[in-house]
């Protein structure tokens, strides 16, 4: 693949990433890929980590120079731990990587129910525990959550809980850590990596109710979510919030 215009724009616009370090669990493909793309391309460098191996080393191979990779299982404590442990210092801390089921509480097995929160939220709160004594003072977290968490969609009672533990997370990791600033981006439907992977019957139909449920009749991209995160990264007087990529979804 290679870099989108929006991310060859980058450098006009997140200036700030000149020569800082950024983190992403969950770079080597989709919304974290197009985040690291957009920094590399600001001047930053950046560290990915993910499950594969494989796919981690394509995109290193993609972004370059400024580039550098190691697995990590966010489910697994001793995984997140031995991913942070080599890092000097971290400018910034963004964290998508989550793999979990949905569906209704009455037809979900109690291990699925609870994936969200395994994978999800305690794989988010764990790599930022482990960052944490190595975050810049200037420096900023950005956690991954989902529009679900406002206005959910059909039944997923604990996949809507978790987003919104995931937000709540945000504020209480930000009075902790402050002045390192914590904020949540939830994004809405995203034409990308992970809807791409679904079959046609299910992508085709989910996307049209979103164009119909939105304020701008449309899916986002993973580009439209990367701004958002980088805007976090960079804007010195945010933290503590949620923002929503969403379309106006949230607003109908």
């Amino acid at each position: 693949m290679t870099a989108s215009a929006n991310s060859a724009a980058a450098p006009g616009r997140f200036t700030a990433l000149a020569d800082r370090t950024v983190v992403i669990i969950g770079g080597g493909s989709g919304m974290g890929l197009e985040v690291a793309r957009k920094a590399v391309a600001a001047g930053a460098r950046v560290v990915i980590g993910g499950r594969s191996a494989d796919r981690l080393e394509e995109a290193a191979k993609e972004l370059g120079e400024q580039a550098s990779w190691a697995t990590v299982d966010t489910t697994d404590k001793a995984s997140t731990a031995q991913f942070f442990a080599p890092l000097d210092r971290i400018d910034h801390l963004f964290t998508p990587a989550a793999s979990y089921r949905t569906g209704a509480m009455l037809e979900l097995s109690d291990e699925d129910a609870e994936s969200p929160f395994v994978s999800k939220f305690w794989g988010q709160y764990y790599a930022v525990k482990h960052a944490a004594p190595k975050l810049s003072r200037d420096g900023s977290v950005v956690l991954m959550s989902g529009a679900a968490s406002v206005r959910p969609v059909g039944a997923a009672p604990a996949y809507v809980a978790c987003n919104a533990a995931v937000e709540g997370l945000g504020r209480g990791l930000a009075a902790e850590l402050a002045p390192v600033r914590v904020n949540v981006v939830s994004p809405g439907m995203v034409d990308g990596n992970l809807w791409n992977g679904r079959p046609a019957e299910v992508r085709e139909p989910a996307a049209e109710q979103w164009r119909e449920a939105t304020l701008l009749h449309r899916a986002g991209s993973e580009s439209d979510v990367a701004d958002a995160v980088l805007f976090l990264f960079t804007n010195a007087y945010m933290t503590g919030s949620t923002i929503y990529p969403d379309g106006g979804y949230a607003l109908r």
